[in-house]
């Protein structure tokens, strides 16, 4: 990466930012139970969390979108969700000190997810957050998620960054799919809810980050 300061550094939230595995692990675990299911282990849902409600439904019963109980249990699930969005859930271990760091520098953060402002918004408050995030983008906010790159351009928008200077952060290949399509400059981040770690190689990330030190590291 150049070494030139950034406009605007912009994260993903679940797996990036934030670590909100452990109410994921919990609600999924606690929808079973409803159902007389044992309890999953909690690394094999971890891994799954950034691919959302429909990858907690398939890995918690084995039920596709197409399958006549799905919509039954994708609601129960973002039910339990929705009011204990951050119960568990908090910053990644650094990962403040590295917003701090940001914010000293006056270089501006933001949040670009596909994560519904319905859960994200309450979230990011209850973390402290909405006052220090200069952008929050939702799928709510854009006509087409990520990997598209809209809701990654209104981001710096809003913020008033030049995106060709702008760095996107992110633990899925579409967060640097989206990044490479609005031309930003890319860091993947291997610390997050990767199904497969070694596959991170292949995304064509400009840099990758093993851990948010090594993230924090890239940033300086």
């Amino acid at each position: 990466m150049k070494t030139e300061q950034p406009s605007t550094v912009l994260f993903d939230l679940d797996g990036t930012l934030i670590d909100t595995a452990p109410d994921f692990i919990r609600c999924l675990n606690e929808l079973r139970q409803q159902h007389g299911l044992k309890a999953l282990p909690a690394d094999l849902i971890r891994r799954s969390v950034s691919n959302g409600a429909r990858a907690m439904v398939q890995v918690g019963f084995g039920l596709e979108p197409e399958h006549p109980d799905y919509l039954d249990k994708h609601t129960a699930f973002l039910d339990l969700y929705e009011v204990g969005v951050a119960v568990e859930t908090r910053l990644f271990e650094g990962m403040d000190a590295l917003l701090q760091s940001l914010e000293h520098k006056s270089i501006p953060w933001g949040i670009v997810t596909n994560k519904p402002v319905r859960f994200a918004a309450p979230l990011v408050k209850a973390l402290g957050l909405e006052e220090r995030c200069a952008s929050l983008v939702c799928p709510d906010h854009v006509t087409l998620r990520k990997p598209a790159p809209e809701a990654l351009f209104l981001a710096c928008k809003q913020i008033g960054a030049d995106p060709a200077r702008a760095v996107y952060v992110g633990d899925h290949e579409r967060d640097i799919e989206a990044g490479r399509n609005a031309n930003m400059k890319t860091i993947a981040v291997r610390y997050g809810y990767i199904e497969e770690p070694e596959a991170v190689d292949l995304w064509q990330a400009d840099v990758i980050a093993d851990t948010v030190s090594d993230l924090a590291k890239l940033l300086q």
